[in-house]
């Protein structure tokens, strides 16, 4: 059967995260539904990256198998057409071998949050950013995030239902960036690693806030690394500030 690499948008809000359950909307399930109603099912697809409930993605991968041999513009269109009115999109899809998948055959993920530090309301980012009130400090944040670069073990940082078989991973990208804003200040913290550890990214964000805040020094994020405990870690943030951005991989499917 032909295999199809799709690359996915979505807003995670509706949704009770990627993967399929039986009594409640998924973005894995959304998007099944949709190839059942172009092909009979059922069917299972495979993604680079198991978003939890309430978070977002603009460069999510997935890979289907079809017995029909399709141009790959006219499914992404088809199956477009059938996630209306869900806030789920094909924005490329392409052919790949048979053996390829978008989890294992990955090098790298990238991740976005978007962090708001400003007292009036987010009327047009609610629900797609974290909004805290009191100001932050931007290079302190990146003074802490620097401690968790490279290769550690993660234990502190990782949620206590973790399955990952080990808590060791390598981090090679934790930037903390400040963003124009017309109100207030808007951050973007960009994150980058070959695979991740459940909530390891909004375990690192939350934790660089007490930073920014003055709540925590710089050195703390280094002590609650170094104590391999997940009591040591700062709050886990809310997840609707987060985006899976991109996927690599060593030919990249969409060029």
């Amino acid at each position: 059967m032909p295999r199809y690499a799709m690359k996915i948008e979505y807003d995670g809000t509706p949704f009770s995260g990627w993967q399929r359950q039986v009594d409640r909307p998924s973005v894995q399930g959304a998007i099944e539904s949709a190839l059942a109603k172009i092909q009979p099912g059922p069917h299972t697809i495979g993604a680079a990256g198991r978003t939890d409930a309430g978070v977002h993605a603009v460069g999510q991968v997935a890979h289907c198998d079809l017995t029909r041999d399709w141009d790959p513009f006219r499914l992404s269109e088809a199956v477009n057409y059938h996630l209306k009115p869900l806030p789920v999109a094909i924005t490329d899809c392409a052919r790949v071998d048979d053996d390829w998948h978008a989890r294992f055959t990955a090098t790298e993920r990238r991740y976005l949050f978007r962090l708001a530090a400003r007292r009036a309301p987010l009327a047009l980012d609610a629900g797609r950013m974290w909004q805290v009130k009191l100001p932050l400090d931007a290079a302190a944040m990146q003074e802490g995030a620097d401690h968790l670069l490279g290769l550690h073990d993660f234990t502190t940082f990782r949620a206590a239902m973790c399955q990952a078989d080990s808590p060791l991973r390598t981090l090679d990208e934790l930037r903390v960036e400040e963003v124009p804003a017309h109100t207030g200040q808007m951050f973007h913290i960009h994150v980058r690693a070959r695979s991740f550890l459940h909530n390891q990214v909004r375990s690192f964000v939350g934790t660089l806030e007490r930073v920014g805040s003055g709540h925590w020094q710089p050195e703390q994020v280094k002590t609650a690394l170094e104590a391999r405990d997940r009591t040591a870690c700062g709050p886990v943030c809310p997840p609707q500030g987060l985006y899976l951005a991109a996927v690599t991989y060593p030919d990249d499917p969409f060029v």
